[in-house]
């Protein structure tokens, strides 16, 4: 006799992506992909702790002011010390009363070739791109399964994490490495209710992404992908809030690429 399976049998998805009672710590201040996402976490009915560099502090209050005080609250934290980002992080959790969700959206990058990068520029890529989730994730991880309510990681990688692109060297190399990092982190926390994933974006036109590819060497970039054209803030913050939502509460060390076809062209 064969087995009889119940196909009215649901998870419980909510299809409107809803995160009210939420609390999401989101690092990158007020950079493009990072404030794309504060509105979006803020318009599905969370509550966001915004986590800044020292050097974005005279314009976090307006930024706040348009978020609303009641969703959102700005930390000073330099998301490559360790010291700054506990205190940030529990400074965070004692003004929220929980956290639940975390997206490590803090990058930098500069576009020199191999032989040419220093080793402060090389350092810098990796403390900013790889080190900072490591320590963000691991701080905000500790609070969240003491909780026992379980939690989510979105982690900002790169189209660059995948393939090789000219002048990328150091910041490639700590993306493939976040990319690697979460795999693990997803293994050792799936058990215990976290769930770890990427998104690898393309050039987004945020004022980083735009800077690093104006001119001729952005028109000819954009000939090598499908679609045609750079990814705008929100459409990463889309793939980032699905990730954060229940309907993904089967995903957990994926990487989502957000690139146009670039890698598959």
């Amino acid at each position: 006799m064969g087995i009889q399976y119940d196909m009215s049998l649901r998870h419980g998805v909510d299809f409107d992506f809803r995160l009210d009672g939420k609390v999401a710590v989101v690092t990158g201040g007020l950079g493009g992909i990072a404030m794309a996402t504060n509105a979006a976490l803020i318009a599905k009915g969370a509550r966001v702790a915004i986590l800044y560099p020292s050097f974005e502090a005279p314009r976090v209050q307006a930024a706040i002011d348009e978020l609303g005080a009641d969703n959102a609250q700005a930390f000073a934290c330099d998301v490559a010390n360790e010291a700054d980002v506990e205190r940030a992080i529990k400074t965070a959790h004692a003004h929220f009363g929980d956290l639940h969700l975390l997206v490590n959206a803090a990058g930098c990058i500069t576009l020199t070739p191999a032989e040419e990068i220093g080793y402060d520029e090389w350092q810098r890529q990796i403390a900013v791109n790889l080190t900072g989730p490591f320590l963000c994730s691991k701080h905000f991880a500790r609070i969240v399964l003491a909780s026992g309510h379980g939690g989510k990681i979105v982690n900002i990688a790169s189209q660059a994490a995948t393939v090789a692109i000219d002048q990328h060297c150091a910041y490639t190399s700590a993306k493939a490495g976040l990319i690697g990092m979460t795999k693990v982190l997803a293994k050792e926390w799936a058990g215990r209710g976290i769930t770890v994933n990427t998104v690898s974006p393309t050039v987004v036109l945020t004022p980083m992404g735009a800077a690093a590819w104006e001119g001729e060497k952005g028109e000819n970039m954009k000939k090598l992908i499908p679609v045609g054209r750079f990814a705008y803030t929100d459409e990463i913050a889309a793939a980032i809030l699905f990730l954060l939502s229940n309907g993904a509460d089967m995903i957990t060390g994926a990487d989502i690429m957000i690139d146009g076809g670039y890698t598959i062209a």
